[in-house]
């Protein structure tokens, strides 16, 4: 695949992947802030309905309690009334969502409520993972090409030392999962432990998990609310700008590049791997087929024929060339 039809087909999937992000705002925010609404309605009926028949409950520390269960559900409203509707559906959001689509991760931490986002959802899918899946071999054909060279060039540099370019070739491959390795999972691990103040295991564990596209949404990076986020940056509103508008977008984009160096990484290991045992049968065949020729006497015994070890190979090949010899003199 040209350079040229590569990067076309990845502003192909730039762009669809904002068209996606467009599409599912415009779909989901209206829906959602009336979801929204209804709840906090229902929340503020029924407390006030529970503050008539138990006067002795004191209202602000049942507004308290409920906020509490609120947040622990993840529910992410403000019991008092007191806080503007904010959607999930944020630009960024929404593009981060697209996102997983087509990469098949699908945490599940957001997903589409209304019946229009769920319809679109669906032909975005089947159109959008069959596009991701063309790029990701047209970047993993790019990939492998540059590695091959840079194995050809590994390999005569240690053709003076007389290492086996199979050696060479494996030995390349494993270095090149383990820079990969460290870029995209080393690297990503202390940057996720220190932004979302998560330990090294639950950030490693979601770098491994995303990459892997298994996805279970536990631990998704950019999750908490634009409230924790304006409290954490009130006073900084260049902080807030980009935890809000660009940490997701970027994170997407480690997701996408990850992804497509682990499957490319992966499918060289693989076939380095497959070449060296090929090798090794090659080489055992080689000896076969060296003793077949060295040790070529052949006794019968109870209807079974195995070669026998001669004791004398060096008289024996000798003997051949005299009569090879002889043959020569007579023609």
């Amino acid at each position: 695949m040209r350079c040229s039809t590569l990067l076309a087909i990845f502003t192909g999937v730039l762009l669809y992947l904002v068209l996606g992000a467009v599409v599912f705002r415009a779909l989901e925010t209206p829906f959602e802030e009336d979801e929204h609404t209804n709840l906090l309605k229902t929340l503020n009926i029924k407390s006030l309905d529970f503050q008539f028949n138990n006067s002795c409950v004191d209202f602000e520390d049942l507004q308290k309690f409920l906020q509490g269960v609120a947040d622990d559900l993840g529910a992410d409203i403000d019991v008092g009334g007191n806080q503007t509707f904010s959607t999930k559906w944020d630009i960024a959001s929404a593009l981060f969502f697209s996102g997983t689509i087509i990469t098949t991760i699908g945490y599940g931490n957001i997903s589409p409520k209304s019946d229009g986002g769920k319809l679109f959802c669906i032909f975005y899918a089947l159109v959008g993972i069959p596009m991701f899946g063309i790029l990701l071999a047209g970047v993993g054909d790019h990939l492998g090409t540059a590695l091959r060279k840079t194995v050809a060039k590994i390999e005569n540099l240690f053709l003076k030392w007389r290492v086996s370019p199979t050696i060479v070739r494996v030995i390349s491959a494993v270095l090149s999962i383990l820079l990969g390795c460290l870029l995209f999972v080393a690297v990503p691990t202390l940057i996720f432990q220190k932004v979302e103040d998560w330990t090294l295991l639950e950030s490693a564990y979601f770098v491994v998990i995303t990459l892997t596209t298994v996805g279970f949404g536990d631990y998704v990076a950019g999750d908490r609310s634009h409230v924790e986020y304006g409290e954490a940056h009130k006073d900084d509103q260049l902080g807030y700008l980009w935890r809000v508008h660009m940490y997701k977008p970027l994170v997407w984009f480690w997701i996408l590049l990850g992804d497509m160096l682990c499957k490319t990484n992966f499918c060289i290991f693989c076939a380095a791997m497959w070449v060296y045992c090929l090798c090794i049968c090659s080489k055992c065949g080689e000896k076969l087929s060296f003793k077949k020729q060295a040790f070529p006497f052949v006794t019968s015994q109870m209807g079974k024929s195995e070669y026998v070890s001669n004791p004398f190979p060096a008289q024996h090949l000798f003997h051949e060339r005299q009569l090879l010899l002889l043959e020569k003199q007579r023609l």
